[in-house]
């Protein structure tokens, strides 16, 4: 590839549910129900001074879904003071929740643990590039069908633009004797600018040379039109009014120019202001809108040998130059950019992991100007040798770029293509919202996507609690769903590197438990067994907590009456399990009685194994899982 011109082009080209939410948290469909805001009772046991990881964590997560952060701050510190290694993910929400409310520098030493305990997160460091790159190079080949473009000389043909029905490029063809060129062209003369007139079908007819001053006896190239077509952008040699400009060494480096027309003619020229004798600055590239240019040079601040750049546009006005960043420049060569209205920047690249030479790749622009998602375009387009100029039209799919691949009829070659398959992997990420304890589809669900913790989506659960969110390839998302009466639940989830669909179901535990008379109340709270010390009946300090939580209900219901049945599994005797866990249910009404609880509203007594719920009993061989479901302590409600 020359290390002079090519071609970028912009087509300027325009393109031209809500779900009313149903909510039934005010029907009740039978009578004598009460509604446990188990938060609450979470935080009154929790301000008792019970303390346990699983208690604080839910209290974090209840505030920080609410974006309540200094609530989330206060009990997500509880639980660093009890554990200081979490999970990472409360790294993240634990340091989020303290640059809320102004703590930065505590913040930011939460976001080192963070960064330090989860290298691979994209919100704690910046995209890692995949050190598997050729599987990726062979995931995005066989997508083009390409072609010569039908306007190739045995000289140096590269860069293409379309516009006014013209395809326009530079060729070093029929210039003359003039001098060699140097460098990497010695033996070929300077390119100009050429056109060749496009029939219905896209094809080329005769190549002409532009007859104007736009071309000189030097290099021309990297024409890019505006959208009205009355002003011109181009490269060319450090060299205007026949006098030629050189930097501090006495090389005569390149320029942009710009070029107004009128009356049919080209005047005008004049080098952009951004430019100087001391660096380079080349193929300048228009945003669809004309009001940003994009284009290499290797001016002071560069990264590398050369950086895409970009600078405002505002009728005559320049602003300053801005390097595109370390997300897309390297210490190598970046150049020939080119944008779409997708907000897609092509450009080649031998600082990115590619086959040879220059490679063209792809990354997304966001919002702010930010590049990500660079993705080599496969070995259709990329060779072992230089691969450049790339070009395409957002909605035919059709395109151009230029190679020194072998196989050519000159030095360079245009190429004309056809994508088949969009790079883009295309992926539909859907589940069902459920509950956790019943297995219920809950419809109306909110479910919300994430990246980089910020919202790419909201949508409704459907009425039968499905959700979907189009997504892309290899990313990781964030899944939050929520329901009234229901604990917030976020997931992560990494979406495989194929086209096709990845189901991720989510079911959410209640926080707000509607009970009747004969329900277990101690389901509302997870509660399964209440803990005693091998062959004991003391409460342990586990049990405690969750007994605290049944005696906040009790007092928050004074009619509320409860029979409090302890079982065992099969093991051991029928008549020492029996004796066992009636001494554990005397044991917690005794408790709760302490604690305040009239004891004529609590009654009980052991059931040893005689309700076991599955079919382990004496000599039937059970895992120590299915034991350990016949081991359970049970709140039932006799009256509210």
């Amino acid at each position: 590839m020359k290390n002079f011109t090519l071609l970028l082009i912009t087509f300027n080209l325009f393109f031209c549910f809500s779900q009313e939410k149903k909510m039934n948290s005010g029907d009740k469909k039978f009578d004598g129900y009460a509604y446990i805001d188990a938060i609450k009772t979470y935080e009154r046991v929790a301000n008792k001074g019970y303390k346990s990881e699983s208690l604080f964590k839910k209290l974090g997560d209840s505030y920080y879904f609410n974006s309540e952060f200094e609530g989330a701050a206060k009990w997500y510190g509880e639980l660093f003071a009890m554990n200081p290694s979490p999970e990472a993910e409360y790294f993240y929400r634990y340091a989020q929740s303290l640059k809320s409310i102004g703590q930065i520098d505590k913040a930011n030493k939460i976001l080192d643990e963070f960064n330090a305990k989860n290298k691979n997160d994209s919100r704690g460091i910046l995209y890692k590039k995949d050190q598997n790159y050729l599987d990726q190079i062979k995931a995005n080949s066989g997508r083009y069908k390409i072609e010569d473009a039908g306007i190739n000389s045995k000289y140096s043909d590269y860069g293409s633009f379309l516009h006014d029905n013209k395809i326009y490029f530079a060729s070093a063809r029929d210039t003359g004797n003039f001098s060699k060129r140097k460098h990497k062209w010695t033996g070929e003369y300077f390119t100009n600018i050429y056109n060749s007139d496009l029939d219905k079908n896209g094809l080329p007819s005769k190549v002409n040379k532009i007859k104007s001053d736009l071309n000189s006896r030097f290099h021309e190239s990297s024409p890019v039109f505006t959208k009205d077509g009355k002003t011109v952008y181009f490269t060319r040699n450090n060299f205007i009014d026949g006098k030629k400009g050189k930097d501090a060494n006495q090389v005569t480096l390149v320029k942009i120019y710009k070029a107004t027309l009128e009356n049919g003619k080209w005047t005008h020229i004049t080098p952009l202001p951004f430019t100087s004798n001391n660096y380079s600055t080349a193929h300048p590239a228009l945003s669809p809108d004309d009001k940003t240019m994009y284009f290499a040079s290797d001016m002071p601040g560069s990264v590398g040998q050369s950086d895409i750049y970009k600078v405002s546009v505002n009728g005559e006005n320049f602003g300053p130059p801005q390097n595109l960043g370390k997300a897309i420049n390297t210490e190598g060569k970046e150049t020939f950019p080119y944008v779409t209205n997708e907000n897609e920047i092509y450009f080649s690249s031998d600082g990115h992991p590619g086959l040879g030479g220059l490679d063209v790749f792809v990354g997304q622009i966001d919002n702010n100007g930010a590049i990500s998602d660079i993705q080599n375009l496969g070995n259709d387009i990329n060779s072992p040798q230089d691969d450049f100029a790339y070009i395409i039209d957002p909605i035919s799919r059709k395109g151009y770029f230029s190679s020194n691949k072998d196989g050519g009829l000159g030095s360079d070659d245009i190429y004309s293509f056809l994508e088949t398959r969009r790079l883009k992997c295309l992926q539909e990420l859907e589940g069902i919202i459920t509950d956790a304890q019943t297995g219920e589809t809950l419809p109306d669900s909110k479910v919300t996507l994430y990246e980089n913790m910020e919202i790419k989506n909201s949508v409704t659960a459907d009425f039968q609690g499905k959700y979907s969110f189009s997504v892309e390839c290899g990313k990781t998302y964030y899944v939050r769903a929520e329901k009234p009466e229901y604990s917030t639940k976020e997931v992560s989830i990494t979406i495989p590197k194929t086209t096709g669909k990845t189901n991720l179901p989510i079911a959410l535990e209640r926080s707000i438990c509607k009970v009747a008379v004969g329900d277990d109340l101690g389901k509302c709270f997870g509660i399964k067994m209440i803990y005693f010390d091998l062959d004991k009946s003391n409460i342990r300090t586990e049990a405690a907590i969750d007994l605290e939580k049944i005696l906040v209900v009790l007092n928050d219901y004074p009619k509320m009456k409860l029979d409090i049945r302890s079982h065992t599994d099969s093991r051991a005797s029928q008549q020492y399990n029996e004796a066992l866990s009636d001494r554990r249910a005397k044991s917690t009404i005794q408790w709760l009685i302490k604690n305040g609880v009239d004891k004529n509203r609590l009654t009980g007594r052991g059931y040893g194994e005689t309700e076991l719920v599955n079919g382990c009993s004496d000599g039937v061989n059970c895992t120590e899982e299915e034991h350990q479901a016949n081991r359970r302590s049970e709140f039932i409600i006799t009256k509210l």
